[in-house]
Parts: C-alpha cells; sequence; structure tokens
C-alpha cells in the first residue's frame, strides 16, 4: 500500500533519498564527468540504453534530485531544471515545434517570454499568435491554425496579474490537439497544481518563490504525462518518429509517459546546453524545504498590504486578485482559494512622477530588477524595465505608466505598511 505525502512534506522530503550511510543532505555534485569501467558501458548511456551520468551538461545527480522535488510537487510524471526561467520556457516550446510551426500565447505573458516568442522564435521560423486571456472560446478557437503546437499561458500574469481560467484555456488547446504549457512561477505548486486543472505542461522560473532567496537563478519543467503525443500521429514527429541523433529511437515507444522530457534532455540540454550549475541547485532545494512556509506569508502579508493600499486617498487604483471586488477574484477563488502570490500592482493619484516619488523615499522595500524573493522589493516598470516606451506604448503593452510593481516580503507586514506610510508622506507635499 502506497501513502501520498501532503505537499508540505514532499517540499522538505521529496528528490533525495539517502540510503544507508549516505549523507542526509542533498550533496552537491560538483563534477563534470563520470568514471566507468569499461568502454561498453558508457557507450550504452549514450544510446540511451542505460540509466546513468556521463557528462554533467546533459545531467548531474545534484540537479535531478532537485527536479524530482518540483515533478512531486507539481503532481508530474517526470522534471528537468534548466538555467533559468526563460530557458525553461524556451525547451518545452522548442522540444515540440520546428520552423513552420505556429505557437498560440497569452497576451499577458511576461515581458521576457513574450519577447522570446515573438521576435526570437520568430526569427527561427515558428510563428505567434496572441489572444486576450480574457477572450470567450470562440476567440480562442480563432487563433489556432492547422500547424499549431501548442498554447502557452501563465497561471498569474507578471506583471499583470491577471489569472489565468484553466479550463477554458485546456478545453480550446485540447479542442485542437495540443498542449497547455503554464507558467506557474507567481503562483507555485503551494497555491495551483496547474496539472488538476487540464494543463499539460508546467513551466518555472525558480528564481522566484522557489528559490526565495534571490540567489541561484534557474527554470524548470514539469510534464504531467497526460497528453497523448502518439494519439497523433506525425503532428509532433519529433516524438513520435526515429530521432537520427540517437540511432533511431523513438522516445514515445522506448520512454512512454517520460518522453516528453527525456527528448528536451538528450536533445535539446545536449545541444544547447542550458544547464543549472550543480551549487544552484543545491541553493533552490534549500528554498524549496521552507516553500510551504513562505507563500501562505507572502500572501496574508499582501492581502494586508493591498486593503490597506485600497483605502488610502493617495491611492489611486490597487490590482491584487486575492482582493474582494477584483477582476479575477472569483477565478482566484476557483483555482487558488488558499492565496495568489505576494506581488501587488498599484499607482497613486498624481500619476507616473509620484509613483517614482513614492519609490525614492522606501527604505524597507528596496528597489531592484526582481520580483518574488522573502523581502519586500519595488519596481516602476515605465522608468525600469519598459523605460523606452512613451505612455501611449506602455498602455498598449498593458503597463500603466503609474503602475508600480510592489513585491511583498515575509517581513512584519506592519513594518511594511509603516515604510509605504511614510514614503506616501512625501506625495504631493
Amino acid at each position: 500500500m502506497s501513502y501520498e505525502y501532503s505537499i508540505e512534506t514532499k517540499c522538505v522530503q521529496s528528490g533525495w533519498q539517502p540510503k544507508n550511510g549516505e549523507p542526509r543532505v542533498l550533496p552537491i555534485y560538483q563534477s563534470t564527468t563520470y568514471k566507468y569501467e569499461n568502454s561498453d558501458e558508457m557507450g550504452k548511456l549514450f544510446d540511451l540504453e542505460a540509466e546513468g551520468y556521463f557528462y554533467t551538461r546533459l545531467q548531474n545527480p545534484t540537479n535531478d534530485r532537485v527536479a524530482e522535488k518540483i515533478c512531486a510537487l507539481e503532481g508530474g510524471v517526470a522534471a528537468m531544471l534548466t538555467a533559468s526561467g526563460q530557458a525553461a520556457n524556451y525547451y518545452a516550446v522548442f522540444n515540440i515545434c520546428e520552423a513552420g510551426d505556429h505557437v498560440v500565447m497569452s497576451s499577458t505573458m511576461y515581458g521576457g517570454t513574450f519577447n522570446l516568442l515573438t521576435v526570437t522564435m520568430k526569427k527561427m521560423g515558428i510563428a505567434c499568435t496572441i489572444v486576450d486571456p480574457d477572450s470567450d472560446e470562440e476567440t480562442l478557437n480563432r487563433a489556432f491554425q492547422e500547424n499549431t503546437k501548442c498554447m502557452l499561458a501563465e497561471s498569474i500574469a507578471n506583471p499583470a496579474l491577471v489569472v489565468l481560467d484553466f479550463e477554458k484555456f485546456a478545453k480550446v488547446a485540447h479542442a485542437h490537439q495540443v498542449p497547455l504549457i503554464v507558467d506557474n512561477t507567481f503562483a507555485t505548486p503551494i497555491n495551483c497544481r496547474p496539472f488538476e486543472f487540464g494543463a499539460d505542461i508546467v513551466t518555472h522560473s525558480t528564481t522566484k518563490y522557489m528559490d526565495g532567496h534571490a540567489m541561484a537563478v534557474g527554470g524548470a519543467i514539469v510534464d504531467s504525462g497526460n497528453f497523448d503525443w502518439a494519439n497523433y500521429g506525425e503532428k509532433f514527429h519529433g516524438l513520435t518518429m526515429p530521432d537520427e541523433s540517437y540511432h533511431g529511437v523513438v522516445y514515445t515507444e522506448k520512454f512512454g509517459k517520460k518522453a516528453y522530457i527525456t527528448k528536451a534532455t538528450v536533445q535539446l540540454m545536449r545541444d544547447l546546453g542550458s544547464i543549472p550549475s550543480p551549487m544552484n541547485s543545491f541553493l533552490l532545494n534549500i528554498g524549496l524545504e521552507t516553500l510551504h512556509l513562505r507563500v501562505p506569508r507572502h500572501c496574508e502579508n499582501a492581502l494586508r498590504v493591498a486593503s490597506w493600499l485600497e483605502s488610502h486617498d493617495k491611492v489611486a487604483w490597487v490590482n491584487y486578485p486575492s482582493l474582494p471586488g477584483n477582476k479575477y477574484y472569483n477565478l482566484a477563488q476557483k483555482y487558488m482559494p488558499n492565496g495568489t502570490c505576494g506581488v501587488i500592482s498599484f499607482g497613486l493619484k498624481g500619476g507616473r512622477n509620484e509613483s517614482v516619488t513614492l519609490m525614492d523615499h522606501l527604505k524597507l522595500a528596496a528597489i531592484v530588477t526582481h520580483v518574488a524573493d522573502a523581502r519586500t522589493c519595488v519596481l516602476h516598470p515605465a522608468s525600469h524595465t519598459h523605460r523606452q516606451m512613451n505612455d501611449e506604448q506602455l498602455k498598449e503593452a498593458g503597463v500603466q505608466p503609474d503602475l508600480i510593481r510592489l513585491s511583498v516580503g515575509i517581513e512584519n507586514v506592519d513594518d511594511i505598511i509603516s515604510d509605504l506610510q511614510q514614503a506616501l508622506a512625501y506625495i504631493g507635499s
């Protein structure tokens, strides 16, 4: 009889399972290569006839144990780590797309991913159609083409904070016989497990809440094992037809439900090499052990701060999905009833210049190009990440000129509010 541990226990215990006499804490396998007793043993590894390690660019024991933990948290069948969240989204799409293919993507995807699909991958011959995540099914259906290979969205959009209607997106994607890929960075598996609502593949920027301490850049891809690639024949021929670079192996036949992650590992990682360092994975694992403790605190603090900001006479608007009355409140309650994330966006009645004034007077909250770690931090996209755009272009991109992105940390919430209060005193003075 097998026993399924709770997600809190998985955060601490999953992944590294030491045998008798082995280290209790996950070791850092800081080695590029691995020794074998004879040539035939290593040859079998290169032919995918045996499991094991021969070069860290493909696989590393530290990395793999952390990937196993994230896989357990999301409820998937296989996972892999990448050097960044950007690399995770690239691999997730490129693993099933090639020149001449097409992707449907939510318009509120994180800006880096948006640029990756609409600019860089466009140069590679992969087209992309952008859809409003609030569109009805009929509108979403019109975005698909005969050569569409996947649909891409975020569970909670960064920085727009749009909550995805998973079931709507999954229904549309599956009607067109393609997988739904969801970036679950902001919600984390503590607050949302997309596979339970029809998503097929999940990605993460582990740099954010999973690491939790702004120490290590990283990414992850998790496969649910639910999408039947073989059912669509040559449509996903990279998985269902022979790979000549491995003597004609057919991934779906040889690796079953682990075909997608196996291909991404032995083919894409082999050729593109976006592997995380074992040290970074070690640090990520430490962060994962407290993920179930930190995420509820982030959400509790953020809701308090959002409510306080909403009542302040100098604040024009507040966007936080867990706030009653928010446009996405009902979706958040449906898919993330225990909380959404620790990120809030808001604007001031004085506009763009006042937003800058506020930020320059914050003492506890730091101005950084980061989000979703233990420390409260803040960013003004119009002055920083979207600095090259004028006000009209900002609005077209869904970023209001006065928008302040506040990532609420796990400090005492009264101290966070006091910091905002003293900074707001400078507004209009």
